[in-house]
């Protein structure tokens, strides 16, 4: 493990609550439950996307959270004026209030996670576990939805594509650009166009230009200085680069019958005056006037003129147009090149797409046949837009060791009372069979000793499962001030959340129509909870 990023967003501090967070503490203090030990789970009911998993993130910025929640003097003086008439010994309190006295479980971030399973446990005083609870909502909700957007364009795309993270300009605003760039790479994306982002958190950084660089130039006269030394400085004489564009230009139309008649001249300078800034870099964008009749010719001439003084193109952004068949056209064009000229790696060049990008997209894609091995993804992928929010929650489960539950008329909101233990059990073949909750007091699972399962509401839903590998899940991340488990770093978490994914069957992964993953509890935990249930359910009478 290495060392966490030194990165916090300066946002984060305990002011960055709702009211009623303050307004409940206070209740609490006034009522002397201020040293009432509380437990509290953080959990969701429903995975994203129309999906059967979602993957956990946040957990550093958690930690950090934890580490500096302490009211400044002027936290304290503006709360005066929000709260008049508050008793001024409670403002003395929270002066005094640190996360010291809490004990803080965490499933490890980056692992595939699922409804009702607590992510994150907090047990301390009454008062102080109350008031994390909007801020670690903030910091879980987000980073866990992107994250699992970001994986599943990773399932759809394959192993082997490169998918870029181009959300900057469409996020929530800048803390939301830098938190997608930052997950979505956590989510198994390869590098992002955002600057800071790659500083902050060394992502890989990429990109090339828009169509404004394309459309500023009129024609070949705007380029000065065309001049170009052969590959690293190597030996020869300088080229010029414009003379051999043009060369090429007649060649391929020539030799290879591309129509280059109505190739934009101005379109032809901008990708000159880009390989002349960035000659081993050189991938342009070639829908501005017309792919195949002027980008692609232009692109190729300009790339045989690079390969003639020593250099090796990277290839070409698509931005509009029916994807599928441009792709394979440009493919084509490429494999000519190739066997003409006898360039073998020109048939293998990148073709990268972009246009509003969705996961159905790529399915389509995929379902049509392209030649693209690259996608730049921005607004669905940064701002969610299949489903904008996880709706992570946080209850009260138990007060002073007693168990509390929250009931409800629609069951899925009826919480799993007390403080639990969390476990995955896998099969002979490595797959996750379930994940099981069971009491604190519980003998955990033991590999290859049975164990009777259950749905928690549903009493005819029940199970035998023999595991042959058990993990704990929640775990004692932060211990009364003390962080007991090394952070990884965000390279590390990439590689722990695509070997996590990789542990799910393929019926639980798949887009359509996946098949609900079971999470289950004990036999005596779902006892429990029916005896509380029906202890707490008010008794109807029929008149």
């Amino acid at each position: 493990m290495t060392d966490r990023s030194p990165y916090q967003n300066g946002v984060v501090q305990p002011l960055l609550t709702d009211l009623y967070q303050i307004t409940m503490a206070y209740a609490y203090w006034k009522n002397n439950k201020k040293d009432d030990i509380a437990v509290f789970d953080l959990f969701f009911r429903k995975n994203p996307f129309h999906g059967e998993f979602t993957i956990f993130a946040g957990v550093e910025e958690c930690i950090k959270f934890l580490e500096n929640f302490k009211f400044t003097d002027q936290d304290i003086s503006y709360l005066k004026t929000v709260l008049p008439g508050v008793d001024e010994r409670f403002f003395d309190y929270l002066k005094a209030v640190s996360a010291k006295d809490l004990k803080v479980y965490f499933i490890d971030e980056g692992l595939v996670v699922f409804p009702k399973v607590p992510l994150i446990t907090v047990e301390g005083p009454l008062p102080i576990a109350q008031l994390l609870e909007t801020t670690l909502l903030n910091l879980v909700n987000y980073a866990s939805l992107v994250a699992t957007n970001a994986a599943r364009f990773r399932l759809a795309s394959g192993p082997n594509t490169t998918l870029l993270e181009f959300g900057l300009r469409r996020a929530q605003g800048p803390d939301g650009g830098l938190s997608a760039s930052r997950y979505c790479f956590m989510g198994g994306f390869d590098g992002t166009s955002n600057v800071l982002a790659g500083k902050l958190f060394d992502i890989p950084v990429k990109g090339t230009h828009a169509h404004a660089f394309v459309t500023s130039f009129a024609g070949i006269s705007e380029l000065n200085g065309h001049h170009m030394l052969p590959f690293r400085g190597g030996s020869g004489k300088t080229a010029d680069i414009v003379e051999l564009s043009l060369k090429w230009l007649d060649t391929i139309s020539s030799h290879l019958d591309f129509i280059v008649e109505e190739t934009n001249k101005g379109e032809l300078a901008a990708f000159i005056a880009y390989a002349i800034s960035f000659p081993e870099g050189f991938l342009v964008l070639v829908d501005t006037y017309d792919v195949l009749r002027s980008g692609i010719p232009n692109f190729c001439a300009v790339a045989l003129s690079l390969h003639e003084i020593g250099y090796q193109a990277k290839g070409i952004r698509l931005d509009s147009g029916d994807l599928a068949y441009l792709s394979n056209k440009v493919r084509n064009m490429f494999t000519l090149v190739a066997n003409k000229m006898g360039i073998p790696w020109f048939e293998s060049l990148s073709i990268v797409a972009s246009n509003d990008i969705n996961e159905e997209t790529i399915t389509s894609l995929n379902q049509q046949g392209h030649s693209i091995n690259s996608y730049g993804i921005g607004t669905h992928l940064v701002t969610c837009q299949k489903q904008p929010a996880l709706g992570c929650v946080y209850k009260l489960v138990a007060i002073n060791g007693d168990p509390r539950i929250k009931l409800s008329e629609d069951v899925n909101k009826v919480t799993i009372p007390g403080k639990k233990n969390i476990y995955r059990l896998y099969g002979a073949d490595g797959t996750i069979l379930v994940d099981v909750l069971m009491s604190a007091s519980e003998q955990s699972p033991e590999e290859g000793k049975r164990l009777l399962i259950r749905n928690p509401f549903i009493a005819s839903k029940r199970a035998f499962v023999c595991p042959t590998k058990v993990e704990v899940l929640l775990k004692l991340y932060w211990d009364k001030g003390q962080v007991r488990y090394s952070l990884p770093s965000l390279r590390e978490l990439k590689e722990r959340t695509c070997k996590s994914i990789s542990c799910l069957r393929e019926d639980h992964k798949r887009q359509l129509n996946p098949t609900p993953y079971k999470v289950s509890v004990s036999d005596e935990l779902y006892n429990f909870m029916h005896e509380i249930w029906l202890s707490n359910q008010p008794i109807g009478e029929l008149a």
